[in-house]
């Protein structure tokens, strides 16, 4: 009898890798981030309220949420100053209280023994990622598998940053899935032609309809989503 062809028997839905957005979407980080915002702009004069950064969060390049935030309380700074202040407001406040998002932790856990391979794409610098994800115990899930916008010197909604992922994976988009809580990560996902799930865990959470997006409100709920569709990298 021939030898049995494993990858011959593969479907072609099978997933090998999950790529992750990190900050909101694997740790609880988006109001202690838009925190950081409230905190140094209100320093700097403005009366901004927690719940109005929330509301026009959407994810993307640091320096355009900054320029953004900066327009709209109407304040007279350079980016390049705010950047600096606001990164180490966002470390300050982390390193008080940063946790995971409620079930990721068995999330990870079972994905890693069903052998699905994980990655993060995330718009930070790998060291912020890698802090966040160490205070929050998350980062042995992830050594060696931190793609930075910076590093593929492209950012949400751009779908670079995806491609880069995957290709350092070793693997093809269409066996990829792709976790983002804003606006600007489920696009990059849609402009990356990948099937993409969009966290909405929060009242601020965009409505997002479209044929390659599934939407979720609890991170367990991914597993429920593929668990026939995932392709043990033991068998490749």
């Amino acid at each position: 009898m021939d030898k049995l062809d494993i990858t011959a028997t593969r479907r072609k839905t099978d997933i090998r890798c999950i790529i992750f957005d990190c900050d909101g979407t694997l740790v609880d980080s988006e109001t202690l981030c838009n925190q950081a915002l409230v905190n140094i702009f209100n320093r700097l004069g403005a009366t901004l309220s927690l719940e109005e950064c929330l509301s026009h969060f959407q994810g993307g390049k640091m320096v355009d949420i900054l320029a953004e935030t900066r327009d709209r309380s109407g304040i007279n700074a350079r980016v390049d100053d705010l950047e600096p202040l606001y990164r180490e407001e966002c470390r300050q406040l982390f390193e008080q209280g940063l946790y995971p998002i409620k079930g990721v932790p068995e999330l990870l856990e079972a994905l890693s023994n069903m052998g699905c391979d994980m990655c993060i794409a995330s718009n930070a610098p790998i060291s912020k990622i890698e802090h966040t994800l160490s205070l929050t115990g998350l980062l042995p899930y992830f050594e060696g598998k931190l793609f930075s916008g910076f590093e593929a010197n492209s950012w949400k909604p751009d779908p670079d940053i995806l491609h880069f992922a995957a290709m350092h994976m070793g693997v093809m988009l269409k066996e990829c899935v792709f976790v983002d809580d804003t606006l600007n990560g489920v696009q990059a996902g849609i402009n990356a032609g990948m099937r993409t799930f969009h966290f909405a865990a929060t009242p601020y959470s965009a409505q997002i309809s479209h044929p390659r997006v599934t939407t979720i409100t609890a991170m367990p709920q991914l597993l429920e989503h593929l668990e026939c569709d995932i392709a043990p990298t033991t068998l490749l």
